[in-house]
């Protein structure tokens, strides 16, 4: 994916589909604080058309490479680690805390770079190279792979360290074989791995603690046979 533009654009009306059911299924079963989660794989879905568009006007500067490099960059830095946290357990969050402030202050910095320069796209054979004047880049990387890769594996959620691994080793991946178009590549396996999202929000609820919760109720609240009364 990320090597033409048919590729993008079928990748996004795929990822898009999973998000419109993963995120339907997680208002439907009342998890709200699961939405932001399970809604990411609209945005990278709409993330992969935007490219496509690129593709089709043969890359340049203008309103949909800066809506690619704002998604692709500040929005994904703070989207992914605050609704891992927000969809985790309470015990879990202070520990998904260092990468939600990681996110916070990647985010700062790289919407400030793209509120001040412009972002270029050069079409590269078979992926997109994007042009981004971004200050300490390997400080910023890695607060980026921190907030984005490290929150998910973090989670308390085996499902979401899942998307964790899958995306650190597209990101490595990525950099060995791609260096030059790093960011498009990385962003497509991304959203590739998103894919896992919906096998989340499908997962069975919790009934461990209702069923217990319904037993002791119904021990407790047993009607008095003849002999109790008596």
């Amino acid at each position: 994916m990320c090597w033409s533009a048919t590729a993008d654009l079928a990748a996004g009306t795929v990822i898009t589909a999973a998000g419109l059911a993963s995120t339907a299924v997680t208002l439907r079963r009342g998890r709200p604080r699961e939405l932001p989660l399970a809604a990411l794989p609209l945005l990278l879905g709409a993330h992969q058309i935007v490219e496509a568009a690129l593709w089709h006007r043969g890359g340049g500067s203008g309103p949909w490479t800066t809506a690619w490099a704002v998604i692709a960059l500040p929005l994904l830095a703070v989207w992914i680690p605050f609704g891992t946290l927000l969809a985790s357990p309470a015990r879990v969050r202070p520990r998904l805390a260092v990468p939600a402030a990681a996110g916070a202050v990647t985010a700062a910095v790289l919407t400030h770079v793209l509120a001040t320069t412009e972002v270029s796209a050069d079409i590269r054979e078979h992926t997109v190279g994007y042009g981004i004047g971004v200050p300490w880049p390997a400080l910023v990387l890695g607060g980026y792979l921190l907030a984005t890769v490290g929150s998910l594996l973090l989670a308390d959620d085996t499902r979401l360290r899942l998307l964790g691994a899958l995306a650190g080793a597209g990101a490595l991946v990525s950099a060995l074989l791609w260096r030059t178009a790093f960011v498009s590549t990385w962003c497509a396996v991304a959203a590739v791995a998103s894919l896992v999202l919906l096998s989340w929000s499908l997962r069975p609820a919790d009934r461990g603690r209702p069923g217990r919760a319904a037993g002791l109720r119904g021990a407790g609240s047993r009607d008095p046979g003849p002999r109790d009364r008596a």
